[in-house]
């Protein structure tokens, strides 16, 4: 029953921002900590950022650090990526995810998933 479903994707030219976010039914959203992944054709999924359930500590990659944004409304039950100065290297499709324990970079401490939403970032 639980689901998790992202939006905010598109195209934007490089250097432009979008907003990402991601709604989860089905469990109760503000215990558990949430992450944002990303996967390019050909590529390993990777980790974008992290943000914890308790007291909103957040992580990123380093790739991102600076530029992106995580972010969380318990109330809406909602998950937020703002992304600032986006690069063509951002281009892939984005996935929200909430996490069971372990590592917050690591895919495999995640457990469930949505479906993701396609970035593409022009030059």
């Amino acid at each position: 029953q639980v689901q998790l479903v992202e939006s905010g994707g598109g195209l934007v030219q490089a250097g432009g921002s979008l907003r990402l976010s991601c709604t989860v039914s089905g469990r109760t959203f503000s215990f558990y900590s949430m992450g944002w992944f990303r996967q390019a054709p050909g590529k390993e999924r990777e980790f974008v950022a992290a943000i914890k359930w308790s007291v909103g500590t957040t992580y990123y990659a380093d790739s991102v650090k600076g530029r992106f944004t995580i972010s969380r409304d318990n109330a809406r039950n909602t998950l937020y990526l703002q992304m600032n100065n986006l690069k063509p290297e951002d281009t892939a499709v984005y996935y929200c995810a909430t996490r069971n324990g372990g590592s917050y970079n690591d895919p495999g401490n995640y457990d469930y998933w949505g479906q993701g939403t396609q970035v593409t970032v022009s030059s």
